[in-house]
């Protein structure tokens, strides 16, 4: 008779440390990403750049799951924006959000614990549903 041991793995978000997150796997894809860790860089997200490139974007990690909403202040370039929930699954996709929707706030009715903001067209070329894991990599 044996046993099963369950081994945390590198890409398991309970074994990384969130500051040292590189990489997040999604729709079959890996994205560069830069982190929002504290307030003031969650409050600052991707506004005042210019734009991401294919394969760049944000993740927004926070300390406890909550209902996230995220709008378009002082953005310069449309995004979709991806909120993931503890468990790694995607609960919710907002797609093309342009600068023109602000004050419009974006996010869904249920609790999330990272927002992965992308360029605009992320979501639909790499057909995202809700439910789609998530891993995180270094």
């Amino acid at each position: 008779m044996g046993f099963v041991v369950n081994l945390p793995t590198q890409s398991s978000p309970a074994k990384i440390a969130p500051e040292d997150i590189k990489y997040v796997q999604i729709g079959g894809q890996s994205v560069r990403v830069d982190l929002a860790i504290s307030p003031a860089a969650q409050e600052r997200g991707l506004s005042g750049r210019a734009g991401l490139a294919d394969g760049e974007g944000m993740l927004f990690v926070f300390d406890q799951p909550g209902r996230k909403m995220f709008w378009m202040r002082k953005m310069n370039f449309p995004i979709d924006i991806i909120w993931i929930a503890e468990d790694m699954q995607v609960i919710f996709i907002e797609k093309n959000a342009t600068p023109n929707s602000y004050p419009q706030a974006f996010g869904p009715d249920t609790l999330a614990k990272y927002v992965l903001e992308v360029p605009a067209g992320f979501a639909e070329k790499n057909n995202l549903q809700i439910g789609n894991t998530v891993l995180f990599t270094q």
